[in-house]
This record gives structure tokens, sequence and C-alpha cells, in this order.
């Protein structure tokens, strides 16, 4: 069988070494887009993210990224893979800034208002995720697996089937969620050891 051609979205704010690394280590083949006509070619999408929304936004839109990327997500339905800053980006706005997001699930970027004050901004480091829904994301994973977390913002969806994943942190948030073709993680599962490797290979083999 011939390996899954997976693309990688540079629009500069991603750690896209280690994403490359990990799309071939489970068995894929990593390629990196940042025009337009290199992302509407793609067989499987990964948009990462570390950085600002605002300024993640704006690096989508001058590169004409956008709306490469709407076409290739909500009319062909080609599967996506966003990842930390990437999952905010796919909401319709963020409390951190003023430019609209892609608005691809019914969703706002919250900040972390948090009661206990032992519990640090930004979340940082391991914690568990609990499964909501059935998904290939996370075929042969336990209930709760643990994965590597760094943030001050997180997803609220406004429809909870788009829900894949919580995790508590002061309060419970969604850590992942699945809407159809699009898949979202706020954690970096190309940090997270074994169930990063996994749920990596889980969207490498989608079909």
């Amino acid at each position: 069988m011939s390996s899954a051609t997976v693309t990688i979205i540079d629009y500069g704010m991603g750690n896209i070494g280690s994403l490359e690394n990990m799309v071939e280590k489970v068995g894929g083949k990593a390629v990196i887009a940042r025009t337009p006509a290199e992302l509407l070619s793609a067989q499987k999408l990964i948009l990462p993210g570390v950085g600002s929304f605002d300024n993640g936004m704006r690096r989508l839109n001058e590169l004409g990224l956008s709306d490469a990327l709407r076409t290739k997500a909500l009319t062909e339905k080609t599967p996506v893979l966003a990842i930390c800053l990437g999952m905010q980006l796919l909401t319709s706005r963020s409390e951190e800034g003023t430019i609209p997001g892609l608005g691809f699930v019914d969703a706002s970027t919250l900040k972390f208002k948090l009661a206990d004050a032992s519990l640090r901004i930004p979340h940082m480091g391991w914690n568990e995720v609990t499964v909501r829904k059935e998904s290939p994301l996370f075929v042969g994973m336990d209930a709760e697996p643990s994965f590597y977390f760094v943030h001050s913002y997180y997803v609220e969806c406004n429809d909870a089937s788009d829900i894949l994943t919580t995790t508590s942190y002061g309060v419970d948030f969604t850590s992942s969620l699945q809407r159809g073709n699009i898949f979202a993680t706020q954690f970096h599962p190309e940090k997270s050891h074994k169930y990063g490797k996994r749920l990596m290979k889980n969207f490498v083999e989608l079909v």
C-alpha cells in the first residue's frame, strides 16, 4: 500500500518540522503547502499553529490560504486536522483579537478565567482527555489518554455534537472536536509520545 500524503500548511505560525517527522514516523508522506495552489492539491491537510489569533488569521488571509482552505474543508470535504492555534482559528471569533476566524465550526475562542489561583495560565503540560464520542481519530486508545498542552485560550462549541474530547483545568473545556471531515485538537499530538503517535497514525490512515 502506498503511503498517504499529508499536506502541512506553512503560514509562518507552526511547528512544521516536528509535524513532518511525526507524519513520516507513522507511515505517511509529509509535504508542505505555502501557496493556495499547493493547498488545493492536498489529499489531507494539517493546520498547525502557535501564537496569537489575529496574527494567524492575518497570515492566512494575506497569503490567500483562507479561501483555499475553505474550498478544501467545506466544499471538497478533504480531511483536515487543526492543532492548537489551528483549532482556535476554525472558530468564528476569539477573545484574543478582533479579526474574524474561519468559522468552520459554530464555536468561539475564550480566555481561561480560573477561580483557582494555584492554576497557572497558560495551561502547560500533560493532561488527560475524556473521549465523548466515537471517532476514527481515537481508535485503539484508552478512554482517557494523556496529551501535551500549551495554551491560554480554549474553544467553546455551541453545538455539543462537535465535542470529541473534554479536559479539566479549573473548568471542563473542549480539548478536541470533530465536525464531519474537520478534526481539531487543542493539545499537540506531535509532542504527545505514544498517544500522539497513535492519533497521527489514525489521521494519516483515514479513508
